[in-house]
């Protein structure tokens, strides 16, 4: 028996019938095509598969798509405007703060949702709010850098940076 699922993914809408039992991760990367979204391990253990769901964190390995049904999702592609980069994945790249790049869109989502509740997070405050995010590549120091970097530009009152392009 399957199900119809519709949802707004990144400004546009998707609507496919799905197998009950098929996961948030595997619908955004099957059905919608957006391969952003890492699988990292089917568990929420490593938090690879994190995005927005009405406007909250989620681990889209630990859910179904229908629960989703009627949401609006946000995943790492949506983050950037055009070819304008989000200033959090600018600072991701400014800072080095990604290796292989397997974690970065789940670390980018986590960031993300950190810095809307709190402009400016200590040191402690960025690794207590990426707690289920893992890298086994960087060390962390990096990715700390990054959202502090991000969290300048990001808060209220900031100047501007120029915008970066992607090529």
């Amino acid at each position: 028996m399957r199900r119809r699922v519709a949802v707004t993914i990144n400004g546009t809408s998707y609507e496919h019938e799905v197998e009950p039992r098929t996961l948030l991760v595997y619908y955004i990367r099957e059905q919608a095509g957006l391969t952003g979204t890492h699988i990292g391990c089917d568990t929420s253990n490593c938090g690879a598969c994190t995005v927005e769901l009405d406007g909250h964190t989620v681990k889209s390995c630990t859910m179904f798509a229908v629960q989703a049904d009627g949401g609006q999702i946000t995943t790492i592609e949506g983050l950037a405007k055009g070819s304008t980069l989000h200033p959090l994945q600018q600072a991701f790249w400014d800072e080095h703060g990604l290796q292989c790049g397997f974690c970065t869109p789940g670390m980018i989502m986590a960031a993300k949702q950190l810095l809307e509740r709190n402009s400016n997070p200590s040191e402690r405050e960025i690794r207590l709010g990426l707690e289920g995010n893992l890298c086994r590549c960087t060390g962390y120091h990096n990715i700390v850098k990054a959202i502090q970097a991000a969290a300048k530009v990001m808060a209220p009152g900031a100047e501007a940076k120029a915008p970066a392009s992607v090529s």
